[in-house]
């Protein structure tokens, strides 16, 4: 018979601004959670997939204004209905690492302006194995553009 699974680790956030590694560090380090690799970069364990997506800002966004065609972006604002659009996410988070049995799931978000070339979205996802993981990342990401209130403008060069 398997021992119990441990329940997931669940870390979502919304956050001011880009995602910066130093904004990164200090959210997570404040949420208690550590990547499933020690400091000498060895697997702590049971994890055998650790995965990592970051939304970066393109330099072109289609414009509907215009007829479709790509334009040039300075940046992209980020607005959220507060504080559904965090309870949304971790609920959403929840339910995927659950429903994928995953080690651990973090992902945050930005809110306000994000200027091309930051990062604006990072999905951390630890898993056992790399089926699960790989099948959860791409769910949660397509439920986040479903499910979750963020919604992005478009500010024009």
């Amino acid at each position: 018979m398997a021992p119990p699974r441990s329940p997931s680790v669940v870390v979502s956030r919304v956050i001011d601004g880009p995602v910066t590694p130093k904004v990164e560090q200090d959210t997570l380090l404040g949420r208690g959670w550590k990547p499933a690799r020690d400091a000498s970069g060895s697997p702590a364990g049971v994890v055998g997939a650790v995965l990592r997506f970051e939304g970066i800002v393109r330099r072109g966004e289609r414009s509907e204004a215009h007829g479709g065609e790509e334009r040039d972006l300075l940046a992209l604002d980020y607005q959220t209905y507060d504080p559904m659009a965090e309870r949304e996410l971790h609920s959403l988070a929840g339910k995927i690492a659950d429903q994928h049995g995953l080690s651990s799931l973090v992902t945050l978000h930005s809110r306000g302006r994000v200027a091309v070339g930051e990062v604006s979205f990072v999905l951390i996802v630890e898993s056992p194995h790399r089926a699960e993981a790989l099948a959860a990342m791409s769910q949660f990401i397509d439920r986040l553009k479903q499910d979750v209130p963020i919604w992005k403008k478009p500010v024009w060069r």
